[in-house]
């Protein structure tokens, strides 16, 4: 059962709720105290916030009309003490939220960082291609695709440089079928385990497929692996 105080029957109600809860913590989170003078300041941000869902703006959805703007603070714009200093202390706690959101966005972009790393060529530089063995998605060609007939398109997460000096000249290239995807055949079965799925076993190897190294093995069926390999006997 769902109520005021546990909407969880009401989806739109957590979603505006969290969203309140957001702007309020960036709003107030150094003055706890001014909450209730501020609430209508949150109640306007969120009826004049767009919508994706809607298309428009709830104030814009209501009243058939954009929503009006809020006024700048100018020093002596009005004669009223009360105005003048509620002016000001919007002005003032409109700044204070915008030093919390840019704060919060770095918090957000430090925690991304922790997990990327700045990667930077220069033409000539050797680096490596990580290739997976299995359906290239991101290197797939796509006829229609502007740059299809002429480039690769892929990631830059995808390369990584040569160190050292010395070179290892592959051959041949790998076979690949018309399409252009590579054609890979498994060449030994590295582990096994049992896994169940809608209550019955299955048997799943950690296969290693030709032309990669086996940190690059792959969990498959063990009897998808013999329909598609049926000459395949480890």
């Amino acid at each position: 059962m769902g109520s005021a105080y546990h909407p969880q029957t009401d989806g739109q109600s957590e979603v505006v709720n969290r969203c309140i809860e957001g702007y309020l913590r960036c709003l107030i989170g150094d003055k706890p105290t001014v909450l209730t003078k501020w609430l209508p300041l949150a109640k306007w941000w969120y009826n004049t916030t767009y919508h994706v869902t809607n298309g428009v703006t709830p104030y814009e959805a209501l009243y058939g009309q954009p929503p009006p703007t809020l006024k700048h603070y100018v020093p002596g714009d009005t004669t009223v003490a009360a105005a003048d200093t509620m002016l000001r202390d919007r002005d003032a706690i409109l700044k204070l939220l915008k030093e919390h959101l840019v704060q919060s966005q770095q918090r957000m972009k430090q925690q991304a960082d922790k997990h990327r790393s700045e990667r930077v060529f220069v033409v000539g530089d050797w680096v490596y291609l990580k290739l997976q063995p299995f359906k290239q998605v991101s290197l797939a060609l796509i006829k229609n695709a502007k740059l299809a007939p002429k480039y690769f398109v892929f990631h830059v997460s995808l390369l990584k440089p040569k160190l050292g000096q010395s070179t290892v000249v592959q051959p041949s290239l790998p076979p690949t079928s018309p399409d252009g995807q590579l054609q890979l055949e498994p060449i030994a079965i590295l582990d096994r385990k049992l896994i169940k799925k809608h209550d019955r076993p299955f048997t799943m190897v950690l296969v290693q497929w030709s032309n990669s190294i086996p940190e690059d093995a792959t969990w498959e069926s063990w009897h998808s692996l013999q329909q598609r390999f049926p000459h395949f006997k480890p």
